[in-house]
């Protein structure tokens, strides 16, 4: 028991210092997207607010989705690209995906919470510890490079948006964002 705390604690710090929310107990379970049409959603989304994560590398990050054969393949591009595939868990959510970029790695969900799909999407991750804690993200997407302010605030402002808000910070995407 003793080299399970030892370990969730080390894994806590480490958590903590890359910057995501973390949380005690499990993850929070918040409604998705309803009536999410994934064919609708393929195509570019651009950054425009984040969580920073372990994972990504740098800034002006864009997602390109392709779907293929009931796969959804992924093209993460920043300082550099990463590619791997999305699948949906269960039809009744279609909104609750799984997605994975490591052969040898557990998947990692990717929950759309809200979509028009033609200006912004809000995606939720969130890994669970053991039960004793949990790391969260959140992305603030759109397909183009600028997202209006209110949107972003709209986003923000949403109920369904359970992280720590204070840790979403702004993306800049040169001198055309506004």
């Amino acid at each position: 028991m003793q080299a399970l705390q030892v370990l969730s604690l080390t894994l806590l710090s480490v958590l903590a210092v890359s910057a995501q929310s973390i949380g005690s107990g499990k993850c929070p379970q918040p409604p998705v997207q309803q009536n999410f049409d994934p064919t609708r959603y393929m195509g570019r989304w651009h950054e425009i607010m984040k969580i920073p994560a372990p994972f990504q590398l740098g800034e002006c990050c864009q997602a390109t989705y392709t779907l293929s054969d009931g796969i959804v393949l992924v093209r993460n591009d920043e300082l550099l690209f990463i590619e791997g595939t999305a699948k949906i868990v269960d039809a009744s959510e279609p909104a609750k995906l799984e997605v994975s970029f490591f052969e040898d790695a557990p998947p990692g969900p990717y929950w759309v919470l809200a979509t028009d799909y033609d200006n912004y999407t809000l995606i939720y991750s969130c890994s669970d510890f053991a039960g004793l804690f949990h790391a969260e993200y959140s992305w603030i997407m759109s397909r183009t490079r600028t997202l209006p302010k209110e949107t972003v605030s709209d986003l923000m402002s949403t109920k369904y948006l359970l992280c720590d808000k204070s840790k979403l910070y702004l993306i800049q995407h040169g001198s055309d964002f506004k």
